[in-house]
């Protein structure tokens, strides 16, 4: 009785074993596909950073204030502009020397590269001007500067100015560094391509 019944158990242990084994790789087929799933997601929701160009503009119609309120612009490098003012006497001292009194106060706004900022409104020449923070007259202007091609937003200052760009900040005059100048907005560009596909396996004929 036990010799037969010894072929049985054994024939159901390869069975069950065989089940499992065949149920863990499909467990790790289809982890597989979800991981390449998940890869897949994350590569296409990247972006990158671009200029903001003219043909950017043209290519998704930002020609009026609701579209561009719509946009998240950045820098593409660090603006620095410095109000400063000084004061000064003169004197005699109480040994007889003469003393010359100097004061100099300094305020300097820096703007890191790729500091987010958004679109406020139009200026006279239709530059776009661009608010970091919160306050009254608290923006700065960029746009395309004439005989360049590349159609990209610089700032826009007097850069006649001896001290640097002039500009206002704050209903206040200020004066960016030269290295300033070269600052341009940007945006970030996603190019998301969207596939269905449906696949079916085909099992076989038995005889």
């Amino acid at each position: 009785m036990k010799k037969q019944l010894f072929p049985v158990i054994l024939n159901f242990h390869s069975a069950l074993f065989l089940f499992g084994f065949n149920y863990i790789c499909q467990k790790l087929e289809n982890m597989k596909y979800a991981l390449l799933f998940i890869v897949g997601i994350i590569l296409v929701s990247c972006g990158v950073k671009v200029p903001y160009t003219n043909e950017i503009k043209d290519e998704f119609s930002l020609d009026n204030e609701k579209k561009l309120r719509q946009v998240q612009f950045f820098t593409s490098a660090t603006i620095i502009f410095e109000n400063s003012t000084s004061s000064g006497n003169q004197g005699t001292g109480d040994d007889g020397s003469l003393v010359v009194n100097s004061n100099k106060e300094s305020d300097r706004i820096i703007i890191p590269v790729n500091t987010k900022c958004v679109f406020d409104g139009f200026g006279p020449n239709g530059e776009l001007m661009l608010r970091f923070e919160v306050g009254v007259g608290k923006n700065i202007s960029f746009a395309v500067r004439p005989n360049q091609s590349s159609g990209k937003y610089y700032l826009v200052a007097d850069w006649t100015q001896e001290k640097g760009g002039k500009l206002t900040y704050g209903n206040e005059t200020y004066y960016a560094n030269s290295s300033s100048g070269n600052a341009y907005l940007m945006v970030v560009l996603k190019k998301l391509q969207k596939t269905k596909r449906k696949d079916r396996v085909v099992k076989g004929m038995k005889i």
